[in-house]
């Protein structure tokens, strides 16, 4: 149900961008606290956040079978807030939450515009007010790169200026290319604080299968000398063009395989699509390049230890430059990502989304539950 605002508010609405935010909240106490906690939620984020209007609607949904970690809430959430159109989404949830094992009372994606608050961190005492000040605290969380002080004027402004952004909606009937185009280039602030949010450079440490096959495969290219003549042969041309497609290759094969890339459902929601969608594909390509970089690292310390001089130079046919070595470090290191993608084509679906997306604690006190 839709839970009004006061009429003063919906005037000022009508005069500035909305943002429309879902409260879906489980079956029970979770439900009955957010039917007084929607209006109350509304003021509140115009009082913090006057730069837009504010609606906040709540629906009653258990979305999870319990057990369930935050990922599984995070992504149920995201498929009712695609559902029904809305900007933001909150979940408030009976499931606990726990960050290092440590209570939280809530996590925030940042690149699912999702939020989840957990009832039992709240405590019992002044659960109310709790409830409000973290869903507040949750929805600053989803627009900010986590480095905002909301008492910095230049902070603010820029919070400000992403809130805008997300709430405007610029005409859909371009085609997909143009509208795209147009998201990208109105919203670049909001994408790389999504992206930030993100640390899309730690993507690869979390895929143990993708970077055991990268390192398995740079290995084996490393001491090859079939490796060693194909990289003095290939040009710096040929060298890029194996780069640039073995960063495609893995980056696809994560986003296709584990079914990161969304399709929009309905004509206000299209624009929040097409952002999920850019910020996951820049999420995942500067986690590909952070893990490209790192291989060619590796591999130039590797080649310049283990691959002597003289060996290489009987190779190569002709004495061994350092130029040489760079060549044989690039090669190795594209062959090492194309086998990374071999590799997270071997991930679970749940292991790549995990590894992609950061849910970082939020709210108004996240790490210490309430009495």
């Amino acid at each position: 149900m839709t839970v009004p605002t006061s009429q003063e508010q919906l005037d000022d609405d009508a005069a500035q961008p909305v943002l429309l935010v879902g409260l879906v909240a489980a079956p029970g106490a979770a439900a009955e606290l957010a039917k007084g906690l929607a209006g109350e939620l509304a003021a509140e984020l115009g009082t913090r956040h006057p730069e837009v209007g504010w609606r906040v609607e709540t629906v009653e949904d258990g979305l999870v079978q319990p057990p369930a970690d935050d990922a599984e809430l995070v992504a149920a959430t995201r498929e009712r807030l695609l559902a029904a159109d809305w900007d933001l989404a909150l979940c408030l949830t009976d499931v606990p939450l726990e960050v290092s094992r440590r209570p939280v009372v809530g996590h925030a994606s940042p690149l699912h515009g999702v939020g989840v608050l957990s009832l039992p961190a709240l405590g019992v005492m002044g659960r109310r007010r709790r409830a409000l000040d973290a869903a507040a605290g949750l929805v600053q969380a989803l627009v900010s790169d986590g480095d905002d002080d909301p008492a910095d004027p230049a902070d603010r402004a820029t919070l400000g200026r992403r809130l805008q952004q997300l709430a405007s909606d610029p005409d859909g009937a371009d085609d997909g290319i143009r509208f795209t185009a147009r998201v990208l280039s109105g919203n670049l602030r909001l994408i790389s604080g999504m992206v930030r949010a993100n640390r899309p450079w730690r993507l690869a440490v979390r895929l143990s299968r993708a970077l055991t096959a990268a390192i398995a495969a740079g290995v084996f290219a490393l001491v090859t000398a079939d490796i060693w003549r194909l990289a003095d042969a290939f040009g710096w041309l040929r060298l890029l063009l194996v780069a640039v497609g073995s960063v495609v290759a893995i980056a696809v094969t994560l986003v296709v395989g584990a079914e990161m890339w969304e399709r929009p459902r309905g004509h206000r929601v299209r624009k929040q699509v097409v952002l999920f969608n850019i910020a996951t594909a820049a999420t995942v390509t500067i986690g590909v390049l952070s893990l490209y970089l790192a291989l060619f690292v590796l591999a130039l310390l590797g080649g310049l230890f283990l691959v002597v001089e003289p060996l290489f130079s009987e190779g190569l046919g002709h004495p061994a430059r350092f130029s040489d070595y760079l060549e044989l470090a690039w090669l190795t290191s594209s062959l090492a990502t194309v086998g990374g993608a071999l590799g997270a084509g071997l991930e679970s679906d749940e292991a790549v989304r995990e590894a992609a997306y950061t849910y970082r604690p939020g709210g108004a006190d996240p790490v210490t539950p309430g009495p």
